[in-house]
């Protein structure tokens, strides 16, 4: 087995963690001993943490170009894990690369190979394309989400990246689904399975909000003053929907940050910057913010529309009740409104606007959050 990462009590006291949990102490001994594992575990339970320690462990400090690439179905969840790897301090040079930012800024990073890489499989095709680096360096492959980067159309990209690497010797998935399917393309012939997934959440408690209309927006303003001012994240399926709820919470003085798809990607990492800073309380989203993205501990979610499936259902649920807390996801429907089959079997609480107590903190938050634009020589005085 390769060393264990130096000084490993001092990064973990840089992150602000007691001790490594359960599932991390496998993975970290597994990532070590398997050629290839695949990480099953709950939203928020520390998967970023559980293969970067051992990652970081296998790395050389005497070889040049990239060894590990780590690929990631959003550009939130990229930048995030290269945070962390920064956070770490190990000395390796890391870089993020996505889709949403200049091409130009990859390559001039990209000219001195980071030891490791992380990006969306769409960006990082577009650079092997290119050859703006060197795949015969990289012997760790990590698809982290990788259930999540198929279902949002990255199969091609991912094949072909995959493809393109004839020097791996270590590859690590990550997932937080039950009975994910691993395309032949990803090569895996012996996998060794962490499974810390379970089939019931039992500090999730799941509502069904009734609204006696059609037009759920009253409904929703109605429930949004009975849960204060607490965190939490209302779910909606089209961007059309968010715009329109967005308008009626600010019609009603409801501060709130937005998060889908087509915003901008600065815009979008501002959004949850305010998010977690707690100068806005709730996140209007659609399914991206349902996994892969770093944001606080929340009290509730709110299924404004429902998901088709229960893959991306459960996903959502994973953003509350996560790791030691409780926490509550309501559906809010129209009384005449059917509930799908797979919700049904989860025998969800009824219940109505009335029967939710009140929480009694419905002071806005004194804090605001603001960003200073500027490069890297600019000083603020």
């Amino acid at each position: 087995m390769a060393n264990t990462v130096k000084n490993q009590k001092e990064i973990l006291q840089k992150l602000k963690i007691e001790k490594l949990n359960a599932m991390q102490e496998e993975a970290q001994y597994q990532i070590h001993a398997q050629s290839e594992v695949i990480l099953l575990s709950p939203t928020g339970t520390g998967k970023t943490l559980a293969f970067l320690l051992p990652l970081i462990a296998e790395l050389n400090s005497d070889m040049q170009g990239v060894q590990a690439l780590i690929l990631v179905p959003s550009r939130e969840l990229a930048i995030q894990i290269d945070n962390v790897i920064r956070e770490i301090g190990s000395g390796f040079k890391s870089n993020a690369v996505y889709g949403g930012r200049s091409f130009s800024k990859d390559k001039i990073n990209l000219k001195h190979s980071p030891a490791i890489l992380v990006g969306t499989p769409g960006r990082v095709a577009d650079h092997i394309r290119r050859r703006t680096f060197e795949t015969e360096s990289i012997e760790m492959l990590v698809l982290d989400e990788f259930d999540k980067s198929l279902e949002v159309g990255f199969e091609d990209e991912m094949r072909d990246i995959i493809g393109s690497l004839p020097s791996i010797k270590k590859k690590i998935l990550t997932s937080a689904t039950f009975n994910v399917s691993i395309p032949k393309f990803v090569g895996i012939n012996d996998v060794f399975e962490i499974n810390y997934l379970t089939d019931e959440s039992p500090k999730l408690s799941l509502k069904v909000v009734n609204s006696p209309m059609k037009d759920k927006l009253e409904s929703l303003g109605e429930l949004l003053n009975k849960l204060g001012n607490q965190p939490g994240i209302i779910f909606c399926n089209f961007k059309d929907s968010i715009d329109r709820v967005s308008e009626y919470l600010n019609d009603i003085d409801i501060n709130h940050a937005c998060f889908y798809g087509g915003m901008e990607q600065k815009d979008r990492e501002q959004a949850l910057i305010r998010f977690r800073n707690s100068s806005h309380q709730l996140l209007l989203s659609t399914d991206l913010a349902a996994r892969g993205i770093d944001v606080p501990e929340i009290k509730f979610i709110i299924h404004y529309h429902l998901p088709t499936r229960l893959n991306e259902f459960t996903h959502r649920n994973g953003r509350t009740a996560r790791m030691h807390s409780d926490g509550t996801a309501y559906i809010l429907k129209y009384k005449d409104e059917y509930l799908p089959e797979f919700i049904d079997k989860l025998n969800p609480h009824i219940i109505s606007i009335e029967d939710i107590e009140s929480v009694d903190n419905k002071e806005d938050n004194e804090w605001t959050t603001i960003f200073v634009s500027g490069g890297r020589r600019d000083k603020i005085s």
